[in-house]
């Protein structure tokens, strides 16, 4: 049989599945990765590290399966950048990973110059620490003599499905795809090329940046002793963890909305064109594939699901199983709102300085308060963004697709149901990103049988009543405006 070994390099774990032409997940794979916060506000972690759970993983599946491996496919963690040795392969610095703020002064300056609406224009995105192509600056101006290895020709940048195709390859592809090149802040959405002016704005050389390839295009092959896999299995698919799951869902144009419930959160709405946002979300690029580019609107939620595994240490639960048990003991969170901008806030907020906040308790509050604050916090966030994506489409999204570690609660995606008022629909796999790489690359090789495609599955409808919803959604309002040091 052919299959795809799907890999899935994300912030909390690399995982990879081997997928069959009709959907059929046959193995997987899980390595847990590790963050350090070596200052506040920053978050990294080691790219040799990234590097090791994928050859790990790889290992794991192709020692249990005797099926043929046709092509590899690459979903990733966004945002996150790589500075590394053109000649030996190592990495130079950490792996400075999208939840890190360490670039927020130089956006801020860029800011205050007055340069935000070009950046926007040109890229879709706004200026914030999220993105990578500040992280790229200070990773150049803080790594000893990386500025003059960059200018003689020594070194490559890229986000971390570029530093993976390196590193299957053997070094010989220097390669990312549509979807994540446009969220590097460098790529000019409308010329579809690296963006010379954005370059120089950023101080980041061109020379650094990798090819940009259709997401379902030929990566080239894997090297001889790179991982247990053999020497020519080919690349077939590279896309970002987000887009990914939107590809696996099925969603391929304007009228439903997908929430990826990871360590963040993305929700995505395929619109085909470029849309401009008006209400502080990111145009960007859903994938290139057949020839074809895709365009998409995005809320990006900075502290996601991470919150339940938060708000467990907080309370010193055993595990985010017992966070749900506790939360379900009440009705309700009596007043209290828990903002989880632990990483700032991201979409529709933005807001890079504000931190975390707890709110609203009394002498009644209890840790059940707490924690079901917590989980209508991960909900009220998506909520927020798929408002904003309403306005700015002109559209009630009647549909919310979710996937993702935190989407496997049935408590969680109820309240997502309840609290946004819509039918929420889960698929049967809820780790959709190897998934949706997976049945790209097997698109491009013929060999998928969409009649087999298994992300359908379950829905959760609202079974809240109208004046509870207002009542929390106008908590959570007042707790935002307190978070943001703003006057209520």
């Amino acid at each position: 049989m052919r299959t795809i070994l799907a890999l899935d390099q994300g912030t909390t774990n690399t995982k990879a599945i081997l997928l069959t032409g009709t959907g059929r997940v046959l193995a997987q794979a899980s390595r847990p990765m590790q963050v350090s916060y070596p200052r506040p506000g920053w978050a990294e972690q080691s790219a040799a590290a990234i590097w090791s759970t994928v050859a790990g993983v790889v290992a794991d599946l192709v020692g249990t399966t005797e099926h043929e491996i046709a092509a590899i496919a690459i979903s990733n963690q966004r945002e996150s950048i790589v500075l590394w040795d053109a000649a030996t392969g190592e990495p130079v610095g950490p792996c400075v990973i999208w939840q890190c703020r360490r670039s927020a002064s130089r956006c801020a300056e860029l800011q205050a110059a007055g340069h935000e609406a070009d950046v926007v224009a040109r890229t879709g995105l706004g200026l914030d620490p999220l993105f990578p192509a500040a992280k790229l600056a200070w990773l150049l101006d803080h790594t000893p003599g990386a500025r003059e290895a960059a200018r003689a020709g020594k070194l490559r940048a890229g986000t971390v499905d570029s530093w993976l195709v390196w590193k299957l390859t053997g070094g010989k592809q220097h390669a990312t795809d549509f979807s994540n090149a446009s969220r590097t802040q460098l790529f000019n959405l409308d010329a579809l090329a690296w963006d010379g002016t954005l370059c120089e704005l950023f101080d980041v050389p061109g020379s650094l940046l990798p090819e940009v390839l259709p997401s379902d295009a030929f990566f080239g092959t894997t090297a001889r002793s790179v991982t247990a896999l053999p020497e020519g299995i080919p690349i077939h698919a590279v896309i970002g963890d987000s887009h990914a799951a939107a590809f696996g869902h099925g969603i391929s144009g304007p009228g439903c909305v997908k929430a990826t419930m990871g360590t963040g959160s993305s929700l995505m709405a395929v619109t085909g064109k470029r849309v401009t946002s008006h209400h502080s979300l990111s145009s960007t690029i859903a994938w290139a594939q057949n020839g074809n580019v895709l365009y998409a609107l995005e809320g990006n939620i900075a502290v996601s699901g991470q919150t339940a595994a938060f708000a467990r240490q907080l309370l010193n639960l055993k595990d985010e199983i017992a966070l749900t048990e506790l939360a379900r003991t009440v009705d309700n969170s009596d007043g209290v709102s828990f903002v989880p901008a632990l990483a700032g806030l991201g979409a529709p907020h933005w807001n890079p300085n504000a931190r975390g906040t707890i709110c609203g308790m009394s002498l009644g509050t209890t840790a059940a308060h707490i924690a079901r604050a917590a989980l209508e916090a991960i909900a009220l966030q998506a909520v927020d963004v798929l408002h904003a994506m309403e306005a700015d489409l002109g559209a009630d999204m009647s549909l919310l697709f979710v996937d993702g570690g935190a989407s496997k609660n049935d408590f969680l995606v109820q309240l997502l149901a309840d609290l946004a008022d819509r039918s929420v629909r889960r698929g049967t796999i809820a780790e959709l990103s190897p998934y949706g790489a997976g049945k790209m690359a097997a698109e491009a090789l013929q060999m998928w049988d969409a009649s087999g495609d298994r992300s359908a599955a379950a829905q959760f409808e609202p079974n809240m009543s109208a004046v509870a919803r207002a009542e929390i959604l106008t908590q959570w309002s007042t707790a935002l405006r307190r978070t943001m040091y703003e006057p209520t």
